[in-house]
C-alpha cells in the first residue's frame, strides 16, 4: 500500500449538495448560472419525474436511455443536444445517464469524436454547464471524472476519463431512490461497495482514500440489507447514498482493481447488469486477493460485519453467503453465458490492464478463467 506521505490528487465537484429534498437545487443553480435550455440525460424511467429538478426555461428531455450506455446511444444523444441547441447539461439516474451527460457536456459542439477522447486526459474541455443527480445509490458517478460507454463495434467497454467531465454541481437526494426496487437496490449496493473494497486493497490504495472507502464499506454492511427489505426507508436509503458517494470519491485517485476488470465482459458481451455482475465476481477476487492483502481483507470483513479472516476460503465463504442473502444471483450460467465463451472472456478482461495493474495480486489469464469457470 502506498506510505504516507505519497503525493495523491483529490479532484471533486466544487459544490455538493447531499440530503433528502435537494433535488431542486439543480434547476434553482442553473437559473443562477442563466440557463434557459437545460438538457436532462436519463433512461425511460426517470424521464417521467424530471419535475423534481425544478429546471429553468424551456428543459429538453432525453430519456431514450434503456441500459448500459453504447457508442449508438451517445451518438444519439450528442446530436439531439445539437439540433436542439441545449445551454447546459443534467445527468438524472444511475451512472449510465451520469457518464453520458459527462461526454455530451465535453463533445457537444466541440469538433472531437468519441474515439478520439477515448483514454486519459484527451478531452479539449468542457463545452456546457454539468450538473449531476444521481437516483441510485451505486456508482458515484456524480462525484467522478470517468464515463464508460461500450463501443458496438468492439463489444468492450471504452473509457473516457477528463477533469473536464467533472460535475459543476452534483445533487444527491436519497429521496429520489425511494421504492427502488429490491434487484436493483443490491446489485447498485454492491457496486458501491466494490468500489470501496477495490480501492482499499489496491496496489495505489492511499491513506487520504482510505478513510472514504472503509466507512462506505461500514456504510453498505450496516445499511444495504435494509434498504433491500423494505424501499421506502429514508434513512437506509441515505446510508447508502452516502456509501455510493464515498465510493465514487474513491474511483478518482485511486480505482478500482481486479474485481471491476473481471466483471466487465459480463456486461459487454451478455448485457449483465454493472452492479450483477460485480456482485457475482465480488467473493471471488475478494478471496484471489487476500493472501496478498491480509490486514485489509480482514478490515473488509469486519467492516461489513462479517467473521474475520484472510484465509482464502473463510473470505471467500463469508463473502459468498452474504451476497446470496441478499438475493444475488452467484452462478454466471443464469445471466446466459456460454461455458465455451469463458476463455474468450478471460482473454478481454486480462487485456483491461488500467485495471489489473491496480491489483493487489497479479491475476492472470488462467487465474481469470478458474474464477470464471468457478462462478459458473
Amino acid at each position: 500500500m502506498t506510505p504516507l506521505g505519497t503525493p495523491i490528487d483529490l479532484v471533486q465537484p466544487c459544490r455538493l449538495a447531499f440530503g433528502r429534498g435537494t433535488a431542486g437545487e439543480a434547476g434553482r443553480w442553473l437559473a443562477r448560472q442563466g440557463s434557459r435550455r437545460p438538457m436532462v440525460v436519463t433512461d425511460t424511467f426517470n424521464a417521467a419525474r424530471v419535475a423534481c429538478l425544478d429546471l429553468p426555461g424551456e428543459p429538453v428531455v432525453w430519456g431514450e436511455l434503456a441500459g448500459e450506455p453504447t457508442t449508438d446511444d451517445l451518438a444519439r444523444v450528442v446530436v439531439a443536444a445539437e439540433t436542439a441547441g441545449v445551454d447546459a447539461v443534467v445527468g438524472f439516474g444511475g451512472g449510465s445517464a451520469m457518464d453520458l451527460a459527462k461526454l455530451v457536456a465535453v463533445l457537444v459542439r466541440s469538433g472531437q469524436s468519441f474515439s478520439e477522447v477515448v483514454g486519459p486526459e484527451k478531452v479539449a474541455g468542457k463545452v456546457l454547464p454539468l450538473v449531476q443527480v444521481p437516483t441510485t445509490a451505486g456508482t458515484g458517478s456524480e462525484v467522478g471524472t470517468r464515463a464508460l460507454v461500450t463501443d458496438v463495434a468492439a463489444a468492450a467497454k471504452s473509457a473516457v476519463q477528463s477533469r473536464h467531465m467533472l460535475a459543476d454541481l452534483a445533487v444527491v437526494d436519497p429521496d429520489l431512490a425511494l421504492g427502488m426496487p429490491r434487484a436493483i437496490t443490491v446489485a447498485t449496493g454492491v457496486d458501491a461497495l466494490a468500489h470501496c473494497v477495490e480501492a482499499f486493497t489496491n496496489r495505489k490504495a492511499h491513506p487520504v482514500v482510505d478513510i472514504y472507502a472503509l466507512e462506505g464499506i461500514r456504510l453498505v454492511g450496516h445499511w444495504l440489507a435494509r434498504a433491500a427489505n423494505d424501499g421506502h426507508d429514508p434513512e437506509a436509503r441515505a446510508g447508502m447514498a452516502l456509501a455510493s458517494l464515498y465510493g465514487g470519491y474513491c474511483l478518482g485517485p485511486v480505482n478500482t482493481a481486479g474485481g471491476h476488470a473481471v466483471s466487465y465482459p459480463l456486461g459487454a458481451r451478455y448485457h449483465v447488469a454493472h452492479g450483477a455482475a460485480n456482485a457475482l465476481i465480488f467473493p471471488h477476487v475478494l478471496a484471489f486477493n487476500a493472501p496478498a492483502v491480509p490486514e485489509r481483507t480482514a478490515a473488509v470483513l469486519e467492516a461489513l460485519g462479517l467473521p474475520v479472516s484472510a484465509e482464502p476460503e473463510t473470505v471467500f465463504a463469508a463473502a459468498h453467503d452474504w451476497c446470496l442473502r441478499l438475493g444475488c444471483e452467484m452462478r454466471m450460467s443464469a445471466f446466459g453465458v456460454p461455458a465455451a465463451d469463458l476463455p474468450a472472456m478471460a482473454g478481454e478482461a486480462h487485456a483491461i490492464r488500467r485495471l489489473l495493474d491496480n491489483n493487489p495480486r497479479d491475476l492472470t489469464e488462467t487465474d481469470i478463467l478458474s474464477i470464471y469457470r468457478a462462478a459458473f
